[in-house]
């Protein structure tokens, strides 16, 4: 009875191979990495027979290259590197697991398992630690819309500041005052204005209507270039 439940699923030939790992690290510069252990398990009611090939057999020594595993039950793979050679670092060979019925020779199905040889265990973790701050810093990253730019030009064109106001209005309060040799004037002689100060005045009151105005066309032009897109 038992063998005709479980025949359905042998003939297919595609029963699901329990294997951990699934990648072997070995690091050149660190000896207790050359050797790993693989770990096959059978979680089924019936013994399994198994076979690691390789697709590089002489870089590496493989202990129980074949065996068997009882039902629900584990077996451990060892595997050595035995050629630690710069030219070898960074190859990607595989290892897979052919298990098949222990009545049978056909396979039930197979892992693949791959292995690499780098040079050191310390460049790994540098490179693992900084991927891992990049995607932190990326993560924790906020972004903001830019637009300081249109908020300083706002401000420049909102308006002359308090400063400006008050040098035109002493300004033009100079040009109003009587000249000096005006006796029919009821403002006093020590508020009378010779012509150069009036001059003056006047000159910084044209530098300041100049100015202002050449600050609002400033302001206008990223509009006017934004309505010219």
């Amino acid at each position: 009875m038992q063998q005709q439940r479980r025949q359905p699923e042998l003939v297919e030939g595609n029963l699901p191979v329990f294997v951990f790992p699934t990648e072997l690290i070995f690091y050149a510069d660190d000896q207790s990495t050359h050797k790993q252990v693989l770990t096959l398990y059978n979680p089924y009611e019936f013994a399994l027979k198994f076979k690691v090939l390789c697709t590089a057999p002489n870089k590496y020594v493989v202990v129980d290259a074949a065996g068997a595993v009882k039902p629900q039950c584990c077996v451990d793979i060892v595997i050595r590197h035995r050629d630690v050679r710069p030219c070898h670092y960074g190859i990607i060979d595989k290892f897979r697991l052919q298990v098949s019925e222990q009545s049978q020779r056909k396979a039930l199905g197979k892992k693949e398992v791959i292995a690499v040889l780098l040079s050191s265990s310390k460049e790994q973790q540098h490179k693992e630690e900084e991927e891992k701050r990049i995607k932190d810093h990326l993560a924790e990253t906020v972004f903001f819309e830019q637009n300081s730019f249109q908020q300083e030009s706002r401000a420049a064109s909102s308006g002359p500041s308090l400063l400006t106001v008050f040098l035109g209005i002493v300004c033009v309060a100079a040009l109003m005052l009587p000249s000096l040799g005006d006796a029919e004037s009821l403002v006093p002689v020590y508020l009378h204005l010779s012509v150069n100060q009036k001059l003056v005045a006047a000159y910084v009151l044209v530098l300041r209507t100049c100015t202002e105005r050449y600050g609002a066309f400033l302001g206008l032009l990223p509009r006017w270039g934004e309505a010219h897109r």
